[in-house]
C-alpha cells in the first residue's frame, strides 16, 4: 500500500533520502552476520504478565519464527496490503510481528494494551482489519472476551489469533513463498495511533523509507552502534520505542531488552544486569532515579548514553546522571506522525545548551554537523496568532517539519490531513518553541496546554520544570482552572517523595527564589499518588483539566 505521491516519491528517492531497501531486506543482513547471537530478550516477569516464561532468543531463532509465521498468514488468505490489529506487551512475539507481517506483505497495526472496545471497535472499521492478535488475559482483564465480541461487529475480521496459537504458527513449515511477495520501500510497514487524548486516535501510516530515514537520524545522532544492548523501557507500538530503539537495532543489530509495563525495581534491575548501553527514559523517571535515597548503589556504569523523551529533561538531573555515570545524555523530541528533533553532542557539545534547547534542523541557511536531518528535513515556526513565519529570538511561534521521515496523511481521515497539513505539505505540529540564539529553539508548550492568566501566557511546562527541582517533589503537573476575574489560574498536582509532605506555601516559595514571574505561580495545589500519563510518557493533562474542573463545581 503506497500512500506517498508519486512526486514526493520520485523527489526525496532522486535527493538520497529514499532507496530500495526494505526494513526486513536490513533483518536478514543481521541474521547472516550474526545469527546466533542473542538479538531479543524477554521481560524477567514475563510469566506473571502472560503465563509464559521468559526467553533470549537469537537471530537465527527470530528468523525461524518470522519467516514459519508469515507463511502462515499466507496459508491464512492474508493478501498484500491487509491490516493485522496486534494487542500485546512487550515480548519477543511482538517484536517477531513486525518483520512477519511486514515480510509477508501485510500491515501491522500495533495498538495500547489498555484499549478497550471502545477503541478497537473505531480501529478496527476504520482499518477494515481482517485479523486480530491478542493475548486471553492481560492484567486480570478477559481480552478473549473483548475481541470475540468485537468480531460480532467487525465484519472484514475474520480470524484471531491468540499469543499460544502465533507461538505454534512460529514452528511450522518454511518454503519460501514469502519471497515471491513483491514488496516496494514505499509501502506502508505500520499504521501507529496517536494517543487520541480529546479526540479519536489518528492512524499514522509509516512506509518503510519513513522508518529507515528516522532510524538511520537516531543512529547518526545517538551514536548507537553493532553490537550494544539497548532497552525499551516504553511499549513497542508507537514512534518512541520503535523509532529510537527498534529500528535503529534492524539497521546496526546488537541486543534489544524488552520491559513492559513499566515497573521500576525490574528496569533497574535488567539496566544493571544486562549491561544496557542505549536506552530512552521519561524525565519523571530520570528525576526518580536521581531523587532516590538508594541511588548511590546504583551500577549503571554499562550505559553509554540515554536519551529523555515525553518533555524537556531537568538539567539538574542530566548534570547529575553526566555526573555519577559519565553517561551521555540527549533531549529529544518527536511525534507519532514521524518528525523528530534530537539534541545530542553532535550539534549541541555543551550539556546545558543540549538540554535547554534542540538544533533548529530544517531552517533555511544553517548547516549542521548532523547529515540526515540537515539534508531531509525542512522547519519553520509561525506566529500562532497572525500565521507569519517567525525567526526573531525570544519570540515564540507554532513549529510546521517537513521530511522524509514524515507520514504524507492521516490513515483514510482526508479532513484531519487537511487540518493537519499546510499547502506545502508542511505539518502543522501543535507545539510551540521559544526561538533561541545560535538557531535552537526550546520547547514552551503544546498550544492547547498554554495557560491564560489575566492574558498572560503561562507554559505549563516551565512552572512543572521548576517544581520538579524541589526536593520534595517526586513528580508534577501544571493544568488550568477557571477563574472568573482572570480566565484562568494554574493548579499544581504533585506527587511527594515517600514519606514527605508538600504544601502549596512551600511550593510557591521555592518557586520566587527562581525569581520566577508572580503570576506564574500556582494558586492551587492537588496532592496525587500519581500523574496520569500516555504511553510515551506525555502527560494527559485532559484528565487533570477535568478533574479540577469538577472539584470547582462540586464546592
Amino acid at each position: 500500500m503506497i500512500l506517498d505521491s508519486q512526486e514526493r516519491i520520485k523527489e526525496y528517492t532522486a535527493k538520497g533520502y529514499w532507496g530500495n531497501k526494505l526494513l526486513t531486506d536490513y533483518f536478514k543482513e543481521r541474521v547472516s552476520e550474526d545469527p546466533d547471537t542473542v538479538c531479543l530478550v524477554d521481560p524477567p516477569d514475563k510469566e506473571q504478565l502472560v503465563g509464559l516464561a521468559p526467553e533470549r532468543l537469537t537471530y537465527r531463532e527470530l528468523d525461524r519464527a518470522v519467516d514459519a509465521t508469515g507463511e502462515g498468514f499466507l496459508r491464512m488468505g492474508i493478501q498484500k496490503d491487509d491490516i493485522i490489529i496486534v494487542q500485546l506487551p512487550n515480548c519477543w512475539e511482538l517484536a517477531m510481528l513486525y518483520l512477519a507481517i511486514g515480510r509477508a506483505g501485510a500491515i501491522i497495526c500495533p495498538v495500547p494494551t489498555q484499549w478497550r472496545e471502545s477503541e478497537l471497535r473505531y480501529v478496527g472499521d476504520l482499518t477494515q482489519a481482517r485479523v486480530f492478535i491478542t493475548i486471553e488475559e492481560f492484567h486480570d482483564f478477559n481480552h478473549r472476551e473483548m475481541v470475540e465480541k468485537l468480531q460480532s461487529k467487525l465484519p472484514n475480521l475474520k480470524h484471531i489469533i491468540y499469543l499460544q496459537e502465533l507461538r505454534e504458527m512460529g514452528k511450522g513449515e518454511i518454503t519460501g513463498k514469502l519471497d515471491e511477495v513483491k514488496i516496494d520501500a514505499n509501502d506502508i510497514f505500520a499504521v501507529c495511533w496517536t494517543a487520541g487524548t480529546e479526540i479519536e486516535s489518528k492512524g499514522c501510516p509509516m512506509s518503510h523509507n519513513n522508518w529507515i530515514f528516522e532510524g538511520t537520524a537516531e543512529l547518526e545522532q545517538t551514536g548507537i552502534k553493532k553490537g550494544e544492548i539497548l532497552l525499551t523501557a516504553g511499549p513497542l507500538i508507537n514512534i518512541a520505542a520503535l523509532g529510537t530503539i527498534y529500528v535503529p537495532w534492524l539497521i546496526v543489530g546488537g541486543t534489544v531488552v524488552l520491559h513492559h509495563p513499566f515497573r521500576p525495581v525490574i528496569w533497574l534491575r535488567q539496566m544493571i544486569e544486562e549491561k544496557v548501553n542505549y536506552t530512552l527514559l521519561v524525565p519523571a523517571l530520570v528525576n526518580a532515579i536521581a531523587k532516590h535515597q538508594m541511588v548511590d548503589e546504583f551500577d549503571l556504569s554499562a550505559v553509554r548514553a540515554i536519551s529523555i523523551g515525553g518533555a524537556p529533561p531537568a538539567l539538574w538531573s542530566a548534570r547529575e546522571f553526566e555526573r555519577r555515570w559519565n553517561m551521555e545524555i540527549g533531549n529529544i523530541w518527536g511525534m507519532s506522525e514521524g518528525p523528530g528533533i534530537h539534541s545530542g553532542p553532535l550539534d549541541a557539545p555543551n550539556l546545558e545548551k543540549r538540554i535547554e534547547g534542540l538544533p533548529q534542523y530544517g531552517k533555511r541557511g544553517v548547516t549542521w554537523n548532523a547529515k540526515y536531518l540537515t539534508r531531509g528535513v525542512e522547519t519553520k515556526l509561525l506566529d500562532p496568532e497572525t500565521g507569519e513565519e517567525i525567526t526573531e529570538v525570544g519570540r515564540v511561534g507554532e513549529l510546521l517539519y517537513r521530511g522524509p521521515n514524515v507520514i504524507s496523511g492521516y490513515f483514510r481521515q482526508p479532513d484531519l490531513t487537511e487540518k493537519a497539513f499546510d499547502k506545502q505539505g508542511f505539518l502543522r505540529t501543535g507545539d510551540l518553541f521559544r526561538i533561541m540564539e545560535g538557531n535552537f529553539i526550546s520547547f514552551v508548550d503544546r498550544k492547547k496546554d498554554i495557560i491564560i492568566r489575566g492574558g498572560f501566557n503561562i507554559s505549563s511546562l516551565e512552572v512543572e520544570s521548576i517544581l520538579l527541582e524541589h526536593p520534595k517533589v517526586l513528580d508534577a503537573a501544571a493544568v488550568p482552572m477557571p477563574d472568573e476575574r482572570l480566565g484562568e489560574k494554574i493548579c499544581v498536582y504533585v506527587v511527594p517523595r515517600e514519606g514527605e509532605k508538600v504544601t502549596l506555601g512551600e511550593l510557591t516559595s521555592f518557586m520566587k527564589q527562581k525569581s520566577i514571574a508572580i503570576y506564574k505561580l500556582p494558586q492551587r495545589l492537588e496532592i496525587t499518588e500519581e500523574i496520569p500519563k500516555d504511553r510515551s510518557g506525555k502527560i494527559l493533562k485532559n484528565i487533570l483539566k477535568e478533574d479540577i474542573r469538577n472539584k470547582l463545581e462540586s464546592k
